[in-house]
């Protein structure tokens, strides 16, 4: 007789750099996305939604590591034999699209756009292939007064939030700035102009200083020179600067560490770009936009410029920002933790352009949904308890079920969640059951409830906190903690004052 073939099974495991996420936290980052959505269209925003793929040569070659395979994002063809990738942020799309659309848009063009993006990266700690971004655009201006916006709404949605100044920080810097400094110490900044060897060199520079957060100055001197070593062993090699080079570089970063206002940042970068046309523009727009900001009330305690900013994306060609949290908590370990940057963006001139070859100057920002909702977690700004789950009706008798699910209609016309209980398992697993899905309170009617006209409500809530002081089973049976009983048709009424009694508020 032939031996049966064990049937392989496949191994039931989440892929590298990805993440579940539950019923609660889900409905927290709801939450907080309809915050967010409200402060940008308070702004004048309009919602737009792209595909989740792009065709690979329209979404551009614009991500920090791209030394990766497929660089730094899934690809795939179709049938066509063409190349598509899933979007690595929300601003390519909508170059696309703009490039497109663009005779029929209003001009300025602003529109918001939520939703998950992808990045082929090494994941890491808190650091996933797939995650949300909440972004917001003005298209087809030159204005820095929209980049100047662009900071204000970044604050506004911050503080919308819970998050309170002093807490925050929205910091600007400008890519001219950068590229004048580069000019400085002999490094063509241009893609267009620069040879292969000066544009990789001018990439290495901007993510080094882009890791001054993590890495701090000597970990950023070391990516400028030769290279460095991280802790895992995992070498990176450096831009290969000169120490003169690389000593006027750390002068550049340093310059805003000492100063006292905005005006003391810029005219200590202004020495370093003199001799740079570019690099006095982007002074000169820095200045402007610093003006329109004070003279609106977004001051040092809000906006600070800061020549650290680089950001990570190599399209910006003007003013960039990044929104900070400068607050600290403790993690499981009593450790001191700092979220950083949870936001950012800037000015990117030429990502229309590539579609048209006509100008349609850009600037946007973008928040890191995931991230800042950790930390409104942490700051306590945000309820963990938004996700209580449904009320659920048990079902004593199975036969009886035409009349639990009359008990669920009931609540849910009046705008409850609740369902009945689907399982074939007793009272003991049915409450288990309710546990396990986090429902506040539960519906009991057997028969004597039935014939006295009345349904008992047990609240979980106030159960489990009774628990706790109630010493023994005896005791536990004569206070029966938070069970009641009410007559059937005010069964609505009841249920929503428990609901009431444990309806999550958000701390200010």
């Amino acid at each position: 007789m032939a031996k049966k073939t064990k049937q392989k099974r496949p191994a039931a495991r989440l892929p590298k750099g990805m993440r579940d996420i539950g019923p609660a936290e889900i409905r927290a980052m709801n939450a907080m996305i309809a915050t967010i959505r409200d402060v940008y269209e308070s702004y004048g925003f309009e919602p737009l939604e792209t595909p989740a793929f792009e065709y690979t040569d329209a979404l551009g070659k614009f991500l920090p590591d791209t030394d990766r395979p497929n660089e730094g994002v899934f690809s795939f063809q179709d049938e066509d034999d063409q190349w598509l990738s899933l979007r690595y942020d929300q601003t390519a799309p909508l170059a696309r699209y703009v490039a497109q659309n663009f005779d029929m848009l209003p001009k300025p063009f602003r529109r918001y756009a939520v939703g998950p993006v992808w990045r082929n990266e090494k994941p890491g700690p808190g650091r996933f292939r797939q995650f949300m971004q909440f972004d917001a655009d003005t298209v087809a201006t030159t204005s820095v007064a929209a980049d100047a916006e662009m900071c204000m709404l970044a604050a506004d949605t911050m503080e919308a939030l819970g998050i309170a100044r002093g807490q925050y920080q929205v910091r600007v810097n400008s890519r001219k700035v950068l590229d004048g400094v580069l000019e400085g110490i002999g490094i063509d900044p241009s893609f267009s102009t620069g040879t292969e060897q000066q544009v990789r060199t001018r990439l290495t520079v901007l993510r080094a200083i882009d890791k001054l957060d993590r890495l701090g100055m000597e970990g950023v001197s070391a990516l400028l020179g030769p290279g460095r070593k991280d802790e895992s062993g995992d070498y990176t090699k450096g831009a290969g600067l000169d120490p003169q080079q690389i000593d006027k570089l750390m002068t550049f970063i340093s310059a805003g560490l000492a100063a006292n206002s905005a005006q003391q940042t810029l005219n200590s970068i202004q020495a370093l770009v003199e001799n740079s046309e570019t690099g006095r523009q982007g002074i000169e727009e820095l200045m402007e936009m610093q003006t329109l900001l004070e003279s609106t009330g977004y001051t040092n305690k809000r906006v600070l410029m800061d020549p650290t900013i680089v950001r990570g994306l190599d399209y910006y060609t003007g003013p960039v920002f990044e929104a900070e949290l400068t607050f600290e908590v403790k993690d499981d370990k009593g450790q001191p933790v700092r979220f950083g940057s949870v936001g950012g963006g800037g000015r990117y001139d030429d990502l229309v352009t590539r579609f048209t070859g006509r100008p349609a100057p850009a600037t946007g920002f973008s928040i890191g949904v995931s991230r800042l909702q950790s930390a409104l977690q942490a700051l306590g700004r945000q309820n963990t308890n938004v996700g209580l789950g449904t009320v659920v009706v048990l079902v004593m008798d199975f036969n009886e079920r035409p009349r639990y699910l009359t008990m669920v209609n009931a609540l849910r016309s009046a705008g409850i969640r609740a369902e009945m209980y689907l399982g074939t398992s007793g009272m003991k697993a049915q409450m288990k059951y309710a546990d396990k899905r986090g429902a506040p309170c539960v519906i009991i009617q057997g028969e004597d409830e039935l014939a006295n006209g009345q349904v008992q409500i047990k609240d979980l809530i106030e159960g489990a906190k009774a628990a706790q002081s109630i010493k023994d089973n005896k005791e536990w049976k004569s206070t029966r903690p938070a069970q009641f009983a009410v007559e059937s048709e005010k069964l609505v009424e009841a249920v929503t004052s428990v609901l009431a009694r444990h309806s999550p508020q958000v701390k200010n």
